[in-house]
């Protein structure tokens, strides 16, 4: 297919790498020159602005940062996508914007769809994201060999915005780890525990997971190089108590760890990792 690629950042560069590897023909923008033309290296083509990424393309992606540039980006997608275009926005967003989203593009004969991601950098590079799709089936079908380009696990999770409902869910139980996680690292540390083997057995047993998985050595190392910035999990958190506040549901737990997230922000680490949740935990404990 011609795939529109619009935000080649941490997550978008390796997914439209991994479109142009599965033999699509994929044409990329992003504010950064640097990664359009990275992309060009590997095969793809490089656009000079949306406008220039969108025409002709039957797919149009977008992995943009928040819902404003969504909302700046999309009239712009419908306006110049042929008729029955594909519009399926990556990023995450408010569910209410993708909701919104939907409606402009049916308006105009585009198909919309929200499909944010879970995985990170590391199953963007790989190609074994996790995607949970908001939309008419018949288009999440559609859509079916480029997301399967891009993850191992694609699943339709209702219709429009519902993507976005589930990844504000994902959000907060990832957070939630991370903050968990600081906290045994800390216990451990201050008990004269080596952390290092003592979170080789906790990745072992029943308290295992992905984050534990991939993260613990660095995180005991201080590595905190983004695959996630704080500045980003920090507006998923508000994504996932707003949602709350909308569903008319009590989600302590997350309220906590948005508020760890506000302080990691506050004390200079937006630009980390978000498993630099860790620096908050350690400056509680001095």
């Amino acid at each position: 297919m011609n795939i529109g690629f619009i935000g080649l950042g941490i997550m978008g560069s390796p997914m439209a790498a991994n479109l142009v590897k599965a033999g699509h023909a994929v044409t990329g923008y992003d504010v950064s020159a640097d990664r359009v033309e990275q992309l060009a290296g590997l095969g793809g083509k490089g656009a000079a602005g949306v406008v220039d990424a969108v025409a002709g393309a039957d797919v149009v992606i977008t992995m943009l940062p928040d819902s404003p540039q969504v909302e700046e980006v999309a009239p712009l997608v419908v306006e110049y996508g042929k008729p029955n275009l594909l519009y399926i926005d990556m990023s995450t967003i408010k569910p209410e914007t993708s909701r919104k989203v939907a409606r402009q593009a049916a308006a105009a004969g585009v198909r919309a769809l929200d499909a944010p991601v879970s995985g990170g950098e590391r199953g963007a590079i790989d190609g074994t994201l996790s995607i949970m799709v908001g939309g008419d089936a018949e288009d999440v079908a559609a859509a079916g060999p480029v997301l399967g380009s891009l993850g191992t696990t694609v699943v339709h999770v209702g219709p429009a915005g519902a993507g976005q409902t589930v990844k504000a869910a994902n959000q907060l139980v990832v957070g939630g780890v991370y903050g968990l996680v600081s906290e045994a690292i800390v216990l451990l540390e201050a008990s004269g525990v080596d952390p290092v083997a003592g979170l080789d057995v906790l990745a072992a047993g029943l308290a295992g997971s992905r984050i534990l998985e991939l993260k613990r050595h660095t995180m005991v190392k201080r590595e905190f190089a983004p695959g996630f910035r704080i500045d980003l999990h920090h507006k998923d958190m508000g994504i996932a108590v707003a949602a709350a506040r909308e569903a008319g549901v009590s989600l302590p737990l997350t309220g906590q760890v948005a508020q760890l997230m506000a302080a990691a922000r506050a004390q200079g680490h937006g630009s980390l990792d978000h498993s630099a949740l860790l620096k908050v935990i350690e400056r509680l404990n001095g």
